[in-house]
């Protein structure tokens, strides 16, 4: 009944700041408070049907008191999932004035608001050495949800639980556990396939390949119901694919005949995909009509690589092969394409990855971007405004010099001590940094892949890690128990 509670104690934190608004004291100790009963309470048993029931009926009672809850959207089910019941996503859409319904006013005071929240951070900022925390009322409740452990014991990965070699000889660029999902994990290789794997039950096996693709496969992504896969390649066509069969849904051609590099579903409307090609293009297409959208695209200076959008799908960053980053504004309504703000990185660096993520973490609410070029580091920016305007935040040292590195951000971090990202390497490793330590940000470090390792994926509740590399091996490793 643990993720029944945790709903419960998030459906509270996301209506905590309208609560004594005047008392940021006081909502810090209903946070732990309301935590610690909750947790008792989970002891004792109670029917299930019982605490679901509970759970509704506070949502309904909190709605009528300070609004509508933000998670309105058909696909984003109303029985959250406890692997994302984090702040991240509910302040996320409260600026959004689709979820807000008659009190829409409240978007003035939201601390949702990039911009909003950008400024009370540098004036914290300025106050704190490099590296501190952003500290937030909810920040020791965090804590004692995760089981007040260690950063060291929480991110205490070492034991491979299964290794893929499918795809022997060709690299798999890009991996990734499906949406909310323990066991289920997709790959694609540069041998023209993509892979569907499943962890459980034991043993690990290869579910079911792809095949279609007339040339090398350079990303995919999941549908929200992971009902879907979308992916692109160098032959030029982005297909559609049904999950359960392996059954190719739909092709379609880039009208310009050029590589198609990377690809990202809209996170509102999974009717949609953002494509990115090698003649510089950005384009959105509606994945039921196979057509593009009227005004949704847009050209970089360079081979687009790599495409994030920001939870509420309102920014997209796109990444080009001549080391500058654009940020672009979605139209909602329409699927149309603004561009709005550039970024160089590194005249001439390829920007091979790009994450986006609203919290760090629970002490630190800030909204990030993680960033993977060319330049051996890995680089964390501060997003500073509406319009996806950034500023560099920290940088780790990586061996990155040419090939595709990806990285990303920990899913449960914001209920966990520290904060930490995850990234590839060309020396073959995985690294696990604290975007919080000014020295010595390794956490872990983990060994074992025979070739630059190019992306890494955690499943949903963080035990398991997977890591893909140039030699085509899929490693799967698991969480320490100590």
């Amino acid at each position: 009944m643990a993720a029944v509670w945790q709903q419960v104690l998030a459906v509270d934190a996301r209506y905590n700041a309208y609560r004594t608004p005047t008392f940021p004291q006081f909502r810090t100790q209903y946070i732990r408070r309301r935590s610690q009963l909750l947790r008792e309470n989970a002891k004792c048993g109670f029917e299930p049907g019982l605490r679901r029931q509970y759970l509704r009926l506070r949502s309904q009672l909190l709605a009528l008191r300070y609004g509508p809850l933000s998670e309105q959207s058909s696909f984003r089910a109303s029985s959250v999932r406890s692997s994302r019941t984090t702040l991240d996503r509910m302040e996320d859409f409260e600026e959004d004035p689709r979820t807000q319904g008659a009190r829409g006013h409240r978007r003035s005071i939201s601390r949702g608001s990039y911009q909003l929240q950008a400024q009370m951070n540098r004036a914290i900022y300025d106050e704190r050495p490099p590296g501190s925390l952003v500290p937030t009322s909810v920040a020791e409740a965090s804590r004692a949800m995760a089981g007040d452990t260690t950063l060291s014991e929480n991110y205490a990965f070492a034991g491979m639980h299964h290794i893929f070699d499918q795809h022997v000889d060709s690299a798999v660029p890009r991996l990734q556990f499906a949406n909310d999902d323990k066991h289920l994990l997709a790959c694609c290789s540069l041998d023209g396939t993509l892979s569907i794997m499943t962890l459980s039950p034991p043993p690990a096996t290869v579910k079911v390949i792809l095949k279609g693709h007339g040339g090398p496969v350079t990303d995919f992504a999941w549908s929200l119901s992971n009902d879907v896969i979308v992916s692109t390649s160098l032959d030029g066509t982005l297909r559609i694919w049904n999950t359960e069969d392996g059954r190719c849904i739909r092709e379609v051609q880039d009208p310009e005949s050029s590589e198609l590099l990377c690809c990202t579903f809209q996170p509102m409307n999974n009717n949609l995909t953002v494509v990115g090609n090698s003649k510089h293009h950005l384009q959105v297409v509606n994945i039921s009509t196979g057509k593009k959208v009227k005004g949704g695209s847009s050209k970089l200076t360079g081979r687009v690589l790599s495409l994030s959008f920001d939870s509420p799908g309102r920014i997209l960053w796109a990444g080009d092969d001549r080391g500058s980053i654009f940020s672009f504004l979605f139209d909602m309504a329409t699927g149309k394409l603004t561009k709005a703000k550039r970024l160089v990185v590194n005249e001439g660096s390829s920007i091979c990855s790009i994450s986006a993520r609203s919290w760090i973490s629970r002490e630190a609410r800030d909204p990030s971007l993680l960033v993977n070029a060319c330049i051996n580091k890995l680089l964390l920016y501060r997003v500073m405004d509406n319009e996806g305007g950034l500023q560099l935040k920290r940088s780790f040292p990586i061996q990155h010099g040419s090939q595709l590195i990806h990285s990303i951000f920990c899913p449960l971090m914001s209920f966990r001590q520290g904060a930490c990202v995850v990234t590839g390497s060309e020396d073959a490793c995985v690294y696990f940094f604290d975007v919080e330590r000014n020295t010595k940000a390794i956490v872990n470090k983990l060994q074992g892949h025979g070739g630059p390792v190019l992306d890494v994926s955690f499943n949903c509740d963080e035990s398991l890690l997977a890591s893909a590399d140039s030699t085509g091996m899929v490693i799967i490793w698991r969480r320490e128990q100590k």
